[in-house]
């Protein structure tokens, strides 16, 4: 009899053989596993212990408070650092260089008369008064205070010239010639300061030295004044004072730098009629630049303003023969309106070149065409011979004219238009009176080109009117003919 039957039984994979390297890397890495675990029971060895920082918690406080107490120290030494920041400045030496300039003159002078050969206190005296006739006969030059002036601002205020941190503080001396006597007398005044504070320059800047040498026990044989008693010196405790005179030496340049340019901005500064020469050349080139800005804006605006009318109704339209005239009447004014521009930049560029006179009442007649040609129906009326219109009212009455109907074609439409244009006696009458558009009868017109219009008919000498009038809108302008 055949036996039981037995279930095949699966072979046991075998385990693939390891490479060399595999073995040797898995055997270094068994290897290092107690070093790898010992590691953090070291570097828990070394943790810094709490114990320690409490027991060093005092010692930080006591540093704390002393540097507390350090705090009015370092404040003390700040404010004396900042004392001594004049002696850092290159102007504090060109102002002493200045000073010692103005001792040329009387030591000049007293090399003639009485002579510097060991001069007394009464020579140094006789060497102080004699130049003051020459110095004050000089400040007659009108040119004199032109110089002084140039020299001030070189020397006496910080500038680039002098790598100062701070910009140039010179402006408000002047450098333009005298132009009256008082400006003759300011000058002579501000010459005899110079000289004498000068000469007193030069006798401390010589005599302080020597008394510094002297202290330290070098022999001075010829003392800057004859008579002179300098301290002796050569023992312990003159050496120790040595170095008060060079300190001295050093206030005085500084105070004296300062006080010669406190001096120079009051007796060299502009005078009353300097100053007012000066407000009324900014105000007139504040005049200039807003007259500018009202040509571009008159010019500009009135061309943008039909040229954006005339695109729209030609769209609109989709009529070829409108559409031609639109673009005509477009390019028309864009020519105007480069004419304009050309004109202003040739008043900007200041080239020599005369500009282009700018258009008059005389060419109304195109003004008002072109404002019909964007579809606004003008009723004109103008009276009165305009040809002796003087040319600035004329020029200026132009330039309203074209703002009021710019406006008018920027807020009412192509709406009808009555504009009247009168010479009655010895006024000349602008008129111009739209219907206000219904969905913009709440707008005041306080704009700018309304602004223009009455700083113009002001700065002639007349008035305008701007406003609601009923249920349209009016500007009326006088301007005075004479």
């Amino acid at each position: 009899m055949p036996g039981p039957s037995r279930r095949p039984t699966r072979a046991t994979p075998r385990a693939p053989r390891r490479r060399p390297l595999a073995r040797a890397t898995t055997g270094r890495a068994d290897r290092l596993h107690p070093l790898a675990s010992a590691a953090p029971h070291g570097a828990r060895r070394f943790r810094p212990s709490t114990r320690h920082a409490r027991r060093l918690r005092p010692l930080a406080s006591a540093v704390a408070r002393h540097a507390r107490r350090l705090r009015p120290l370092a404040s003390a030494v700040a404010r004396r650092a900042r004392r001594l920041r004049p002696l850092a400045r290159a102007v504090t030496y060109t102002r002493w260089l200045h000073l010692l300039v103005g001792a040329i003159v009387p030591l000049a002078a007293g090399l003639v008369y009485p002579g510097l050969s060991r001069p007394s206190p009464a020579d140094w005296l006789l060497v102080a008064v004699l130049p003051v006739p020459l110095v004050a006969a000089v400040a007659l030059v009108p040119s004199a205070r032109r110089a002084e002036g140039l020299q001030a601002r070189l020397m006496l205020f910080p500038g680039k010239h002098a790598r100062a941190w701070r910009t140039p503080e010179g402006a408000d001396v002047s450098a333009s010639p005298s132009a009256s006597w008082t400006d003759r007398g300011r000058t002579a005044l501000w010459l005899v300061f110079r000289t004498e504070a000068g000469l007193a320059a030069w006798l401390l800047s010589v005599g302080l030295p020597q008394c510094a040498l002297t202290l330290a026990g070098v022999h001075v044989e010829e003392p800057v004044v004859a008579g002179l008693t300098l301290p002796s010196g050569g023992d312990r405790w003159s050496a120790f004072l040595a170095p008060l005179p060079v300190l001295v030496l050093l206030v005085v340049v500084v105070a004296g730098g300062a006080l010669s340019a406190r001096v120079a901005r009051t007796l060299l500064g502009p005078s009353v009629k300097e100053r007012m020469a000066a407000l009324e050349g900014r105000t007139e080139r504040l005049l200039e630049r807003n007259r500018i800005a009202r040509e571009l804006h008159d010019s500009l605006g009135h061309a943008l303003t039909l040229a954006v009318v005339q695109a729209g109704a030609a769209r609109a339209a989709a009529d070829p023969e409108f559409t031609d005239r639109a673009l005509e009447a477009i390019e028309e004014t864009g020519r105007a309106a480069l004419e304009d521009l050309e004109r202003v930049l040739l008043l900007l560029r200041e080239t020599g070149r005369p500009a282009a006179a700018s258009p008059g009442l005389d060419e109304a007649a195109r003004l008002l065409d072109s404002a019909r040609s964007s579809g606004a129906r003008v009723d004109a009326e103008v009276t009165g011979p305009l040809e002796e219109v003087p040319g600035p009212v004329s020029r200026e009455a132009y330039r309203m004219l074209q703002e009021c109907l710019t406006n008018v074609l920027r807020h009412a439409g192509p709406v009808p238009v009555a504009a009247r244009v009168a010479v009655e006696g010895a006024v000349l009458r602008l008129e111009v009176r739209n219907p206000l558009a219904p969905a913009r009868e709440e707008r005041t017109g306080s704009g700018s080109g309304l602004r223009g219009i009455r700083e113009r008919a002001a700065l002639l000498g007349g008035s305008a009117r701007t406003g609601r009038d009923g249920d349209a809108w009016l500007v009326r302008v006088d301007l005075p003919l004479r």
